[in-house]
């Protein structure tokens, strides 16, 4: 495979990924942790970093409206939930 096809497959893939995220709301960060240990906000922290490695300034708050599609705040106040007792407990083991 060419490298600049398996770029576009990557990329393409990491698109769905987001759009995944996107449909499914009610999966909260503390669950991604849980079950995957990474979140939206991982995703945000790496997209920053590898703009960043690459010459672009996409800070961290520029990464996270990318991954999150609207401004953190707003994604915040919208759909984050408060993380029950058991999805702490599993998230401090």
């Amino acid at each position: 495979m060419r490298k600049q096809d398996r770029t576009e497959i990557e990329a393409a893939t990491f698109r769905r990924l987001l759009e995944h995220l996107d449909n499914h709301k009610e999966v909260q960060n503390i669950d991604l942790m849980n079950l995957a240990n990474f979140c939206r906000n991982c995703l945000s922290k790496w997209y920053s970093a590898e703009a960043k490695g690459r010459g672009h300034a996409i800070d961290y708050e520029s990464a996270r409206e990318i991954v999150y599609g609207i401004p953190y705040p707003e994604w915040k106040n919208k759909y984050q939930q408060e993380a029950t007792a058991e999805q702490l407990e599993k998230f401090n083991l």
